[in-house]
């Protein structure tokens, strides 16, 4: 039988494809701006034949229909990264969170350490041959995909189509549903002048022919915006977004000084405009990959001079940085900061960097605190960070002691806070 015929005889409604979930699965939903909307709405509809159906999956963009309070008993999201769809479910105890380092998801499939029954993917169309990519999200849904039992995947002709490691044969798809609807877009915002600030002080440890690790945000793209007259910059990131497209078109980010990679941008997953959309379609400068690889500390500090930004929630004056919790309150997850601050850390010349702005709540709130608050999970570790940067300037913690990292970091706090850390910090004998 031809691909072509395959494909056809594949094709069926939303709900038939989801008939293929069964009480007590546990199925794999791919994320991001590959959230595959139709089938989470058909899986819903089904939820009085179902129960305990376990949902493992990154960030879902969108309205979630299954982690709805009347889901409870059907469906139970045990999520390996939170976000919105997902957050008040987990907090109020109906759903799950796996902390974990997001380029070791696919291993917990390959190992079997997670098996899965089902995987609910969002692809393109396919190429001639027969081959349809994960587009804007290849991330752990690869693994996913060469591991489940059963492979279901509503094919978007609105999906780009990704090159790199990113490509699933039709042979493999269990049942098919095309649809043809816009992708989840975010698009940019203003910076405000803290981020500028912010931005300009990182922009200062960014040389010529460095390859950047940068995320989506204010920060990020005051970064980019900072770095007007840089030659020869590289890209390899978790994911790419408008700025970094910008940045690629204005000649900044050439990649051609790459020691991994050169003159391509590695990612796992895209999240932007629709016209972010469109650059990367068979864009040979793009290639997507795995987290296993692109996130493999390993393979990131095959990149010389490779410099890694990441956000925090919180600071304390000792260095250790909490990125995935308020308190008790889970908030995001692990994501690629570790990834990529080790990975830096281990490359010739890398430069890891934790940033962002010394307060929150409108000026009301420290950010650099003398404790993390009661239940925060440390991300980073004191051992791991180097670079912290606030708009008050950049924090070098490497080989330092905690008296001299505690000092650093409250110069770098907000000037109306740093009279509490000290106190705090010298009834601990932090600094004397």
């Amino acid at each position: 039988m031809s691909w072509v015929d395959d494909y056809k005889k594949k094709l069926v409604s939303p709900e038939e494809a989801v008939s293929v979930v069964k009480s007590g699965d546990r199925v794999y939903i791919s994320g991001n701006a590959a959230t595959p909307y139709v089938l989470m709405k058909a899986l819903a509809s089904q939820k009085d034949a179902l129960k305990d159906v376990e949902l493992v999956h990154v960030l879902l963009m969108g309205d979630d229909p299954l982690s709805k309070p009347e889901m409870e008993g059907h469906f139970r999201h045990n999520s390996l990264f939170v976000g919105p769809a997902d957050r008040k479910a987990i907090n109020d105890g109906r759903a799950d969170y796996v902390p974990i380092f997001l380029h070791q998801i696919p291993l917990l499939f390959y190992s079997g350490q997670m098996p899965l029954d089902v995987a609910v993917l969002h692809v393109s169309p396919p190429d001639e041959h027969g081959f349809m990519s994960l587009g804007v999200e290849v991330l752990a849904s690869k693994a996913a995909a060469e591991t489940a039992k059963v492979v279901i995947a509503q094919v978007n002709d609105r999906m780009p189509r990704v090159l790199g490691d990113s490509f699933i044969h039709v042979s493999r798809f269990h049942k098919l549903v095309e649809v043809s609807e816009s992708l989840p877009q975010l698009e940019k915002s203003p910076f405000s002048d803290v981020e500028r600030m912010i931005g300009k002080y990182i922009a200062d440890l960014i040389e010529d022919g460095a390859t950047l690790q940068l995320g989506i945000g204010g920060i990020p793209d005051a970064v980019l915006a900072a770095l007007s007259g840089r030659r020869d910059l590289g890209i390899h990131t978790e994911m790419v977004s408008d700025g970094v497209m910008e940045a690629i078109e204005s000649g900044i980010i050439t990649g051609s000084k790459k020691t991994f990679h050169p003159d391509k941008v590695v990612i796992t997953f895209a999240l932007g405009s629709d016209r972010l959309y469109e650059f990367i379609d068979n864009n040979p400068v793009i290639e997507a990959h795995p987290t296993d690889y692109v996130n493999h500390p390993f393979n990131v500090a095959r990149n010389d001079n490779m410099i890694a930004i990441n956000s925090a929630i919180e600071v304390d004056i000792t260095g250790q940085v909490c990125s995935d919790s308020i308190g008790t309150f889970i908030y995001s997850g692990f994501g690629g900061q570790v990834d990529f601050i080790r990975g830096a850390a281990h490359s010739k010349g890398g430069k890891p960097i934790i940033a962002l702005p010394s307060t929150a709540k409108d000026g009301e709130m420290t950010r650099i605190v003398p404790f993390l608050k009661k239940g925060a999970g440390v991300v980073t570790t004191r051992g791991d960070v180097r670079h912290v940067v606030t708009e008050y300037g950049i924090a070098y913690l490497w080989g330092k002691n905690l008296q001299e990292r505690t000092k650093a970091l409250i110069n770098i706090a907000h000037p109306k806070f740093r009279p509490d850390l000290v106190r705090e910090a010298k009834a601990r004998n932090l600094i004397r």
